[in-house]
């Protein structure tokens, strides 16, 4: 605590120089640096002295510093298993001599899962209807961080309404970092029958440097209420009808087909001509 207050003064009263003259090299260069939850990354700071040897160190301004090996003309800092307590600023001093020279360095530490849900579970076409898009285990969580839009395709729909936006911290007991989950929703207008493309909800997380995207597509829309089929109900009393039904038929169709019944044969002729005798 008492060494970053020492190099904030340091920094107010312009005993570090930056000036862009500076011969310390850093790696990377940028001044804030994107770093995802759980993943690993180094810094080096190293400064070249004509005269003698350079001094430098990584130090942090309140903040989880990280492993630091420094050696004569260089410093290494690494940051690993980053979580949410490693953002910050860290700052490389180094000296010549008598002149001293400093690098910042913020490093922000994002967590942004694919893990995208959406709802409803149908759609119903020809009817405004309320849709529904959360991004599960976000940070940092808001509006100038993580964006949502649905799309048509790969454009953006247009004539919908935005219905708003909710922030939720997620299960502490799942993680030990604070985490967010995020629901956005708009008011849908009314679908034709076939959607001519895909609808999909999209979140995008932007920092500097970084720009991230996941899709989750909605569910294609079902038939209008009018053209569902008869439900389970209509169909069985159908069944037992049919079966109340099915005997009278039958024998109606029997008696109808059945052959007809057979005359007797009459003997022949001769036989009724035979004489009778006494």
């Amino acid at each position: 605590m008492e060494q970053g207050l020492a190099l904030l003064l340091a920094l107010s009263l312009g005993l570090l120089q930056p000036g862009r003259s500076q011969p310390l090299r850093v790696e990377p260069p940028e001044p804030v640096v994107a770093l995802a939850i759980g993943a690993s990354r180094q810094f080096t700071c190293s400064l070249a002295c004509a005269r003698g040897t350079a001094a430098v160190r990584w130090r942090g301004l309140d903040t989880n510093l990280g492993a630091v090996r420094s050696e004569a003309g260089g410093s290494v800092l690494s940051v690993r298993n980053a979580s949410l307590s490693a953002a910050g600023t860290r700052v490389c001093v180094g000296s010549c001599g008598d002149r001293t020279f400093q690098h910042t360095v913020r490093l922000l530490v994002y967590a942004f899962p694919d893990q995208l849900t959406v709802s409803p579970a149908t759609l119903v076409p020809g009817r405004d209807q309320e849709v529904a898009c959360t991004a599960h285990g976000i940070s940092p969580a808001g509006p100038d961080a993580l964006f949502f839009s649905l799309l048509l395709g790969n454009r953006e729909l247009e004539g919908v309404q935005a219905l708003g936006r909710e922030e939720e911290e997620e299960d502490p007991e799942e993680t030990e970092d604070l985490l967010f989950r995020v629901t956005k929703r708009w008011l849908l207008p009314p679908l034709g029958t076939p959607t001519p493309t895909t609808l999909h909800c999209q979140a995008t997380m932007r920092l500097p440097g970084l720009e991230l995207s996941h899709r989750r597509a909605l569910p294609a829309p079902g038939p209008r209420p009018e053209e569902r089929p008869p439900p389970a109900a209509l169909w069985t009393g159908s069944l037992v009808l049919g079966l109340l039904l099915m005997p009278p038929l039958a024998y109606r169709l029997w008696r109808r087909c059945r052959p007809p019944p057979a005359t007797p044969a009459r003997p022949p002729a001769s036989l009724w001509l035979l004489p009778v005798r006494d």
